[in-house]
């Protein structure tokens, strides 16, 4: 929303160690900034409902799993629910064939890529902005089901990395620690991020940091430090690369895809330096009460109070440390299974219903929150297997956890009528 002298400006306050310029609520331009605790777009007040839309620029394609008619009716889909903004991984990392990791791969190896996945990531914008949408694109992910980590390492030279459904998660997250402290890994990312940042979309001839339909780059999902004694070097990773994406894109917002303090290994003191870095312009927070432990499979209805109060327990402390530092929060993923813990399309979703509208209540009742996205849209896919298999339409569901486990489909009638609740489209 900044005019170029503002820019300058901003941008001489950061240096100088000073607060930011307010923005004017009359300054009138297509991209999201911030401005305190708000966000602000065409000189209005930004705050929104949206989803994890992970598959986006896959499903944009043209080739394996491309299907640019079923992108466009569920696109139509969400932004009529009023679900406009959409969380979107940019693409996924390393080979394929391998069991619990998306498919098809963007890059093939470093600075190599898959020409359809840009296609698809180019065209997913490209509609995108016909609808008003924005995208909030992040760039790696610490977890096995799009590369990220474990691919960096292994192409730095590391040697095989485990994977969570053979080795398990504790020798996963182990070996995944090592990333912080690993720099020719981060050189690695750093070169794919000037690739990813640096494009112009070839439908529209707008280069992507001048593209409105992008709301901010993400430096990855759910980064974490894996360890007590790699977060220091954590926090100094995440640092550079934020700086990084700012020297390439003045105009867009950057968040860390945090889950939170949950993240960073409960260290409530490394949470809030991660997001007090001066390029950080946004707060996440992720919250999973069955993953967590809040809930169990055999008794989801009879532990969504002891879910509902954990979470608030959880969302006030971010809440505190957005207001300490002035900047917005946003509850980018939140999810729960189906009554049951069943997968289809079929089943009910009580629990599920009653901990959305306990989490929309909480959030948009708060000023510092302004956002949420649940995880994640299914839409008009439907779970052919519980493990997802080539072939297979995408759900909200990455690959390494059972179809439909937290997905929102499209005939989720009364999940949907909570969403309609809480942005305004009933």
């Amino acid at each position: 929303m900044r005019r170029i002298t503002i820019i300058a400006l901003a941008l001489v306050a950061v240096l100088a160690g000073c607060k930011k310029p307010a923005v004017t609520a009359s300054e009138d331009s297509p991209f999201v900034k911030r401005q305190g605790t708000a966000f602000v777009l065409n000189g209005k007040d930004y705050r929104f409902v949206g989803t994890n839309f992970w598959y986006g620029a896959i499903l944009a394609s043209e080739g394996q799993g491309g299907d640019r008619q079923r992108l466009c009716r569920e696109l139509d889909k969400l932004h009529e629910l009023g679900l406009d903004n959409l969380r979107i991984l940019v693409g996924s990392d390393g080979q394929r064939g391998v069991a619990t990791k998306v498919e098809p791969t963007l890059q093939v190896a470093p600075g190599v890529y898959n020409d359809t996945i840009l296609a698809g990531l180019d065209y997913l914008l490209q509609q995108m902005g016909e609808r008003g949408m924005k995208a909030v694109l992040y760039l790696n992910n610490s977890w096995e089901w799009s590369g990220g980590y474990g691919y960096y390492l292994e192409q730095a030279g590391a040697g095989p990395q485990p994977r969570p459904n053979e080795a398990g998660y504790p020798a996963f997250m182990q070996a995944m620690s090592q990333y912080a402290t690993n720099e020719k890994a981060h050189q690695l990312f750093y070169q794919y991020v000037r690739d990813i940042i640096g494009r112009t979309n070839r439908y529209t001839h707008v280069a992507y940091v001048d593209d409105p339909a992008i709301m901010a780059w993400q430096i990855g999902n759910e980064p974490r430090a894996f360890s007590d004694e790699a977060k220091e070097s954590f926090a100094q990773w995440l640092s550079q690369a934020s700086a990084l994406i700012r020297s390439l894109d003045k105009n867009h917002l950057i968040s860390i895809g945090s889950e939170g303090i949950w993240g960073c290994e409960n260290d409530t003191l490394l949470y809030e330096r991660i997001c007090a870095d001066e390029n950080i312009d946004y707060m996440n927070a992720h919250i999973w009460p069955y993953n967590w432990g809040w809930a169990k499979q055999d008794s989801l209805q009879e532990n969504i109070g002891r879910a509902c109060a954990n979470s608030g327990d959880y969302l006030k402390e971010h809440i505190r440390i957005a207001r300490k530092l002035e900047k917005p929060l946003v509850i980018e993923e939140f999810g729960y299974p189906r009554d049951g813990f069943q997968f289809g399309c079929a089943t009910p979703t009580t629990a599920r219903d009653q901990y959305y509208d306990y989490i929309f209540t909480m959030a948009m009742g708060d000023s510092t929150v302004r956002g949420c996205n649940f995880w994640g849209w299914g839409g008009e896919a439907r779970p052919t297997h519980e493990q997802w298999l080539v072939g297979d339409a995408y759900c909200g569901d990455p690959a390494q956890e059972a179809q439909g486990l937290n997905s929102v489909f499209d005939c989720d009638t009364t999940t949907l009528q909570v969403i309609r609740k809480h942005n305004g489209t009933k």
